[in-house]
Formats: C-alpha cells, structure tokens, sequence
C-alpha cells in the first residue's frame, strides 16, 4: 500500500513528537516503522495479531500501555488493564478491550508507545549484554520480546551460525521469510541479525531523503495561504495540507536560522508551485 505525503508527513510528525519526549532516536523509530509496516498506521498482519504502525502484537500492547499510558495521557487505558498471577494482560470489558487495542492504529499513541518500549529494551539489553545497544539490537527486542532477544543475542556471540528457527520454532511458523531462505534452508542468527540491520541501515537512509522531500514539501505548501481551495485527491483540503506542512516545518527543520527564513518567506513562484502540486494530487 502507497501512503500519500500528508499522511506519511503526519505519521513522521507523530514520530517526531514521540522521540522529542522520550529521548530514542528519530532514525530508529521512522525506521523501525517503515520496516513494521512501511508508515502505514492501518497495516494488520496475517499470521499473528500484529496491528498498527509498529505493528504490536496484543499481548505486547496492552503491557506497554499498562506500563506507559498514563504518562501519554492514556490513564483510562492504563488503569483499564489488568495483570494476571500468569503473566497475562486482559481487559474487563470487551468494547474498552477493543478500543486499547484500536490505539495501536492511531499514530501518535503507536509512536509514543514504541519509543517507551524501545527505552525499556534499551536499559535491559545493555545490563544483560554489558555493551550499549545499539539499533538492530533493539529492533530484535520487538521482534523476539525482550527475553527473545537476549536469548537469541547471546547465542549469536557465543554461535553464531545456529539455526534460528531451531531456536525460535514458534516465530519460526509465523515468519518463514525471515528465518528462512527462498530455498527453504533455515537462515543463522547472524544471518538474520545482519539482515535487520541492513534493513534498518536503508531506512535510515530512506528517512534521509524523505526529511529532505517533506522540506521540500512543506515550503511549498506553506506558500499557498490560508484561503487556498484546493482539495487533494485524498479527501484532504488545503487546510490539512498548510497545517501538515507547519508540523513538517516544526519537526524536520534543518536548525539553520537563514534556511528557516527563506523557507517561511517563498516566492510567489513556489506559491504557484505549490498550488500546482496539489492541484495536481487531486488530478
């Protein structure tokens, strides 16, 4: 699924937002979620209850939720779940149930919520391996949980040619693509290992050139004015777009005072532009 700009530039927004408040890095998590589901908030998974921009699975979402809520503004989630003596996180009511689990397609709450699990891991990996963590490394912790990734992490320093499916035949069932190769042999831990960090390396790289675009972008629409008319061919208006490209002005700003300044004050050549480019989205 191809997610227009003003959307992606939201779900970059609230990426932004996220990593302004809790300190992880904004590489990392746009990167993590072009991998999860490549910046789309609706994706669901098919093999296992995985929703949303991070896609986390229920179980996951509910005991970071429980953990972190209430410090995002989310106390009538967090108070509604419940622990049991197995470990297990559950919700009294069905429709309250529904509604957490709905959060995960929300892409403010999805990113706040990943950047605090990401910050967790983070603590704990680094106690239990005795280096700092670095991106690959916590991306595992979402993946495998963070059990899961000491496990296969410690594994992999002592042997890192073991099978990863023999050591995770559950997650094994439920991700044949990455645990095995196209020829059906079972891919190593430092296969694997390697592969997410490859991947996360052209994320960020990607994320690069998206935050070079949305300057781009958002200078240009910032030259239309507030009485614009337009409507793209997504349902958003003018309006929408103005303030989409505020936030990206906000959060992917360059830091330099003279770039800022000629980026709020276009031509009326790029106020043409930008009508154009609209224009043209709603073909």
């Amino acid at each position: 699924m191809t997610v227009n700009p003003i959307t992606a530039g939201r779900v970059q927004s609230a990426i932004a937002l996220a990593s302004s408040k809790t300190g992880v890095d904004f590489d990392y998590l746009l990167g993590q979620a072009k991998i999860e589901s490549g910046l789309n908030a609706s994706a669901r998974a098919g093999t296992s209850s995985a929703s949303g921009l991070y896609q986390f699975v229920e179980q996951s979402w509910l005991a970071v939720v429980k953990k972190h809520g209430a410090e995002h503004g989310l106390g009538w989630a967090a108070d509604s779940i419940s622990q049991g003596a197995g470990g297990r996180y559950t919700v009294g009511d069905g429709a309250t149930r529904q509604a957490i689990l709905g959060l995960r397609n929300d892409p403010t709450a999805a990113s706040l919520m990943a950047a605090e699990h990401a910050s967790d891991n983070k603590g704990e990996l680094e106690a239990s391996l005795g280096r700092t963590a670095n991106g690959t490394d916590l991306y595992m912790a979402h993946f495998l949980g963070i059990g899961g990734a000491k496990k296969f992490l410690a594994t992999m320093a002592a042997n890192p040619d073991t099978s990863a499916a023999a050591l995770f035949p559950a997650a094994a069932a439920s991700n044949r693509g990455i645990f095995y190769a196209s020829n059906g042999q079972p891919r190593s831990l430092s296969a694997i290992y390697q592969r997410f960090a490859d991947k996360l390396g052209a994320a960020t790289d990607s994320a690069n050139e998206t935050r070079a675009a949305n300057l781009a972008f958002a200078s240009q629409a910032l030259g239309m004015g507030d009485d614009a008319t337009v409507v793209t061919g997504n349902g958003q208006s003018a309006t929408d777009a103005l303030d989409w490209a505020k936030q990206a002005m906000a959060r992917f700003g360059t830091g330099s005072t003279t770039a800022g300044a000629s980026l709020l004050r276009p031509t009326p050549d790029t106020a043409r532009l930008a009508y154009m480019m609209l224009a043209s989205m709603g073909g």
